[in-house]
């Protein structure tokens, strides 16, 4: 992950939707003399950023939650108290599907705003059968409108319903649900790419969490899981010994875990503004992930209670200052490896011959900078498969930031 390929004074090809090829600029200029010519005034040209973790479509925002925790409630007390999670549910129920759609839409402009040309979105504030599947009739109606490359996770292992905990049987009867009744329904909906579960303590436990992974892949779903977040509870090595194609947030992931994640294929994904928002002080050990071999990525989590956020860029900025990653590093972690936490490493992710031409063009003139003007929105155009994401900006003057810098893509 020490190298990211950079090319300097390169240009990019783009036919049929795909990276035809990579080359000197005058070079290419003269190959493909019919082409359009789209001039990045020596900007930084990446692949598209890959956003493999999103809880996307939700309704109300929970600002009133950031309060709580400044006055020292933590977020499972929260939760247990009828926020978090279960305050989501209560307003995703209440609200159609047009809402949803409405809502999410200038959402998921301001993610390709920032550079993502790919997201991965969860279901899970539904909760029930009918919701459950509304939230998915959402994310299919966003990937066949929105012009960026969207993922669907059937995430209905989120949380265990206010009305489940009332005793073990009805939690055993939620869990059944799940297995029986739901996932026939999503799959034969065929939305959702993956299933998902949040296995932490006080939540899925690591026999539930098998249970719905295994019949979930049964079904032909790929499988993920949010995985050692708060404490650590064996998610990271469940998700090796059973192949998931990523493991989630890792905050309290165990030595034994680190090595599981690192002899597998299992991507492991970190969302530093996760623990950020949240007020903690520890991150996901990034440097011993990478270090034994694991393929680490970084996502944004944009969700409404623990990371209300769609950009993207300040995720690689937390990798560096927060997380101790070098700067190829996170955008490895933002591209090919995003690309293999969604099962796409041969189809995105990189700037590659054959690969889509998925592409973020930033204003600015050293690929370092990205991540450090922490916060700005430098994404002066995206594309996906050859076509715009989010509108190239003509009049971008791209040494207003570091006139003295040498140009880098």
């Amino acid at each position: 992950m020490s190298d990211a390929g950079i090319l300097k004074n390169a240009a990019v090809a783009v036919s049929g939707g795909r990276i035809a090829a990579i080359g000197a600029a005058l070079d290419l200029q003269a190959a493909y003399s019919a082409a359009e010519i789209i001039d990045c005034r020596g900007g930084v040209l990446t692949p598209g950023l890959v956003d493999s973790h999103t809880h996307a479509v939700f309704g109300k925002p929970r600002s009133d939650e950031q309060e709580l925790r400044a006055e020292g409630h933590d977020y499972m007390e929260i939760a247990a108290r009828g926020g978090g999670i279960h305050s989501s549910v209560r307003d995703f129920r209440g609200r159609s599907e047009e809402e949803l759609y409405d809502f999410s839409v200038p959402r998921l402009r301001a993610l390709a705003s920032y550079g993502t040309t790919t997201v991965e979105i969860k279901s899970g504030y539904g909760l029930s059968v009918d919701d459950e599947l509304k939230a998915l009739r959402v994310i299919g109606r966003l990937a066949a409108t929105i012009p960026i490359r969207i993922i669907a996770t059937w995430l209905g292992a989120h949380e265990i319903p206010h009305e489940s905990r009332a005793s073990d049987s009805l939690r055993a009867e939620y869990l059944d649900m799940l297995v029986t009744r739901l996932l026939p329904k999503v799959r034969q909906q065929g939305v959702a790419r993956f299933a998902d579960v949040f296995c932490e303590p006080g939540v899925f436990t690591i026999e539930e969490t098998r249970r719905i992974l295994e019949a979930s892949r049964k079904a032909g779903l790929g499988i993920k899981l949010h995985a050692d977040e708060l404490k650590p509870c064996g998610g990271a090595e469940l998700a090796a010994s059973l192949g998931a194609v990523s493991a989630d947030h890792l905050a309290a992931i165990s030595e034994a875990g680190i090595t599981a994640l690192a002899r597998s294929g299992t991507v492991a994904t970190l969302l530093p503004g996760t623990m950020l928002f949240l007020g903690k002080t520890k991150q996901a050990p990034a440097r011993a992930l990478i270090e034994a071999g694991a393929a680490v990525a970084l996502a944004t989590d944009f969700n409404p209670g623990t990371s209300p956020t769609v950009n993207f860029p300040l995720m690689l900025t937390l990798g560096v200052s927060q997380l101790r990653m070098n700067v190829a590093e996170v955008l490895l972690a933002a591209t090919v490896n995003g690309a293999a936490a969604l099962g796409l490493a041969a189809e995105t992710g990189q700037i590659a011959p054959g690969f889509a031409a998925d592409l973020a063009l930033f204003q600015i003139s050293d690929v370092r900078e990205l991540p450090y003007w922490y916060g700005a929105r430098l994404c002066v155009g995206t594309w996906k498969a050859g076509a715009p994401c989010h509108p190239y900006e003509t009049g971008s003057n791209f040494n207003s930031r570091s006139p003295e810098a040498s140009a880098s893509g």
